[in-house]
């Protein structure tokens, strides 16, 4: 139970790490993405106004005159660009000469006809004029004004009636930054993830410990109790029999030895609770299911007989379990027990154990009432109709007993409705 807990606290733990990773690189990646982006249309949208060719006239270089050359606001060539009109912040700034001298770019011009006008390659080496002159026509067939073709942004001006002027910006750079930094990103990302899982699992004990200690006590607290009664209730058997003996038996000594009958199974049960509980491990020796299984049902052929109920096996092969003998006896015998206490007047139960990669185990058994939660039947204490439980005996212990001991075997115990019976499936491996 303690081990069971302990890894629910980190798995949860570890998804809450996960998500906050997730979400915090994840958001750092993407907007990096996103002002890169931003800052390259800007840039592309400056280069285009200038056309791609060559420096502009206010950084003191030669530039294209006349029709190459950028008009301001009255319509004069010549005039400087309006760089870093004070948008500028941490994530968003606006291009300067700096940027555009740094750019990876190149233009293509083209007449009306779609002719090749010119190719300005000169601020990038790995381009030929002839594969920048592809890049364009490309652009052009794509029927946008701007857009995308490999890790290269293009814009469509026309600085003419007669022509139209194709300029590329390569953001290699950028994308290759971009990469680096995701992978960073994930490389610590999962170091991070490592760490966390290390002293979530350290911490894991610490929190737990409260809850542990009180387990603790109240088992210890159960099985203290349970050997005290042990005496008082074997003394007043006891006297209860000499009465008996001396008077004569009448109802009240019948009542007495029959509530200390249910007392003395309830402490076993109690008992046997408080031992499934416990964080030994079980002995596990090779065992035929089988076999066991068979052995346990013999026992309860004649009760269910007795109730008109019909109890059949289907064990078709041997199956094969590492496991507890007494252990996985007892839990058998808690399944059984229950189907013939609550299975409906002349109703039917079925016992049936195949090898479906684990040991599937499956008792089902006709009921009447459908009203109790399958789930909820595996607690400790609850009844789904106290009157019932006070005719067959029940504590609402044994279902509870019967998980733990499915779980220190590393299996499951679960129960389902299926029409109008209910079963419930052991898998054990």
């Amino acid at each position: 139970m303690i081990r069971t807990l302990q890894k629910k606290f980190t798995v949860t733990a570890m998804i809450a790490v996960t998500v906050l990773l997730v979400l915090l690189l994840g958001g750092i990646d993407l907007t990096y993405a996103l002002s890169v982006s931003r800052d390259s249309d800007a840039l592309l949208e400056l280069l285009s106004a200038q056309e791609g060719f060559g420096p502009a006239p206010w950084l003191g270089l030669d530039s294209p005159s006349g029709a190459d050359a950028p008009e301001d606001a009255e319509g004069q060539a010549g005039s400087p660009a309006p760089f870093g009109r004070g948008d500028d912040g941490f994530f968003r700034r606006s291009p300067n000469a700096n940027d555009r001298m740094s750019a990876l770019t190149f233009s293509v011009r083209f007449d009306a006809s779609g002719e090749l006008c010119r190719a300005d390659v000169s601020r990038i080496a790995d381009l030929s004029e002839e594969e920048a002159a592809a890049l364009g026509r490309e652009a052009l067939e794509s029927g946008k004004t701007e857009g995308r073709i490999g890790a290269r942004k293009f814009r469509i001006v026309e600085p003419a009636p007669d022509a139209k002027t194709v300029v590329f910006l390569d953001l290699s750079r950028e994308r290759q930054q971009l990469a680096r930094i995701c992978a960073l990103s994930a490389l610590g990302g999962i170091a991070a993830w490592g760490a966390m899982l290390i002293l979530v699992r350290l911490l894991s004990k610490l929190a737990i410990r409260p809850v542990a200690e009180n387990m603790q006590r109240q088992r210890q607290f159960i099985t203290d109790a349970g050997h005290e009664l042990k005496t008082p209730l074997a003394i007043i058997q006891a006297n209860a029999e000499a009465l008996e003996l001396t008077g004569g038996e009448s109802k009240y000594s019948r009542n007495i030895r029959a509530q200390v009958t249910r007392l003395s199974e309830l402490t076993q049960s109690l008992l046997a609770l408080a031992k499934a509980d416990e964080a030994a491990a079980p002995d596990l020796q090779e065992l035929d299911l089988t076999e066991l299984c068979r052995e346990t049902a013999e026992s309860f052929l004649a009760p269910a007989e007795q109730k008109g109920q019909a109890l059949s096996l289907d064990l078709p092969e041997p199956v094969q379990v590492k496991g507890d003998r007494e252990q996985l006896r007892r839990l058998l015998s808690i399944l059984l027990d229950n189907a013939v206490k609550y299975c409906s007047p002349e109703g039917q139960i079925r016992l049936t154990l195949r090898r479906e990669g684990k040991a599937l185990l499956q008792l089902q058994n006709s009921v009447s009432d459908r009203s109790a939660d399958p789930e909820r039947l595996f607690d400790r204490f609850y009844r789904a109709d106290s009157s019932r439980d006070r005719q067959t005996g029940g504590f609402g212990i044994g279902l509870s007993a019967a998980r733990a001991i499915a779980q220190a075997h590393k299996g499951s115990l679960t129960a389902a409705y299926e029409g109008e019976t209910i079963v419930f499936t052991l898998r054990l491996p």
